[in-house]
């Protein structure tokens, strides 16, 4: 193993071809921030754009912005750039509500695609709310409907003539283990069953190629590594041979064939825009418009590239500078198989984590023990994860992490 030290890792940075990507955001200087996995750092765009929206178009432009500045336009203008993000075509990407939403509505439409079917399979680790939602629906359709869960290695060999749709999240929150998108997709519909993913932690941060691995849906985050910003509309994907089959469960006036001719009964509109519900977030909307743009700037090779290097980097800095202090690795090894996260257990993980996001070093910690670290591309730096490792030896070797405020919970974890 190379002895890596900051002098190694500088040099690395130099010789970063996305490393003029970081003065792009607006980080602040005594700030490691590797917890863009959960929320994005803000770029720099979002705040002349939002401030333009916010002094100019609406407050000079008033209602009349809506055709003016074309909001009316931004979820189908934006999904389309977020499909050129993740593989899909123009018109197969919406942006709008929560990935929670999101997911609802697609999985009210698959179900319906494949009414024979009463199985829904996912893998137990899966994101909590996706499997609540999933419960939610069964009990709103009147419980005609099973969630079968089972451990994520074993998703294909439980992939059945009684399953209706297979919802995995890409990238495992809590791991970063990274599903084969291809296979799983192509095993779903050998079975007759439809495919529907999660990207909350893949879209800016990983290759997606939703058409190429045949994808029937998918939804996704806009506050995470799309730097959208806290609370950023998510975005939802059917592909286009699906669209005339959708039976929207919310069935919102954007959603109508006629949005403005008021009619009292509705008519879904032709394409994917029948899953629009109600008015768009124009404010949300175009924050989130900012940081698309910008990853649309980068090359996605590169991206993924220096995501691995990063993750590379942290795994053997834990190992050579932080062996024998209980750390755990509990992402996959194999660089390949996970995505632009990395996690270790401890069982002190919580006031470890907040020990270290005390010395200025952000990431943050899942339940029962997991201490998570995201390395956003764009704008974490070689050098950051060899302070980061640092910050963390020296917690563990004054036992500085044991300090009775470290230890008490708070609400936002």
């Amino acid at each position: 193993m190379t002895r890596i030290d900051l002098d190694y890792c500088e040099a690395l940075d130099a010789g970063d071809p996305l490393a003029g990507f970081r003065e792009r955001f607006a980080l602040p200087g005594d700030v490691i921030y590797l917890d863009g996995n959960s929320l994005g750092a803000l770029p720099k765009a979002a705040l002349d754009r939002v401030t333009g929206v916010i002094g100019k178009e609406w407050g000079e432009s008033l209602i009349r912005g809506w055709t003016a500045h074309h909001w009316i336009d931004l979820p189908r203008r934006l999904g389309d750039k977020i499909g050129r993000l993740t593989g899909a075509e123009p018109g197969e990407v919406l942006v709008g509500d929560s990935t929670s939403v999101n997911l609802f509505k697609l999985m009210a439409a698959a179900l319906r695609l494949r009414p024979e079917r009463r199985v829904i399979l996912s893998e137990r680790s899966n994101f909590p709310t996706d499997l609540y939602i999933a419960e939610g629906l069964i009990d709103l359709t009147g419980n005609r409907h099973e969630l079968r869960l089972v451990d994520g290695a074993e998703i294909t060999d439980a992939i059945d003539a009684e399953t209706a749709l297979v919802f995995l999240t890409h990238v495992n929150y809590r791991t970063g283990a990274m599903h084969d998108m291809g296979e799983i997709t192509a095993q779903a519909h050998q079975a007759g069953a439809l495919m529907l993913w999660d990207l909350a932690h893949s879209a800016g941060a990983v290759p997606v190629d939703l058409n190429g691995c045949d994808a029937d849906f998918a939804v996704g985050c806009g506050y995470k590594y799309l730097n959208g910003g806290p609370g950023a509309p998510a975005f939802l994907f059917a592909a286009s041979r699906h669209h005339a089959g959708l039976r929207p469960a919310l069935s919102g006036w954007m959603g109508h064939a006629a949005p403005f001719a008021f009619e009292p009964g509705y008519r879904p509109a032709s394409g994917l825009e029948r899953m629009l519900t109600g008015t768009p977030a124009v404010i949300s909307l175009a924050a989130l418009e900012a940081g698309v743009d910008l990853m649309l700037e980068a090359d996605s090779a590169l991206l993924r590239a220096k995501s691995k290097a990063l993750g590379r980097l942290f795994a053997e800095l834990m190992a050579q500078r932080c062996a024998g202090h209980g750390f755990r690795l509990a992402s996959p090894s194999d660089e390949a198989a996970r995505g632009s996260q990395i996690c270790f257990s401890h069982e002190h993980g919580y006031p470890i984590m907040q020990a270290l996001i005390t010395r200025g070093v952000i990431g943050d910690f899942r339940a029962p023990d997991i201490l998570r670290f995201g390395f956003a591309p764009l704008y974490v730096r070689h050098a950051d994860i060899w302070h980061a490792v640092d910050h963390l030896r020296a917690i563990m070797e004054s036992g500085e992490w044991d300090r009775p405020e470290f230890h008490k919970r708070a609400s936002v974890t």
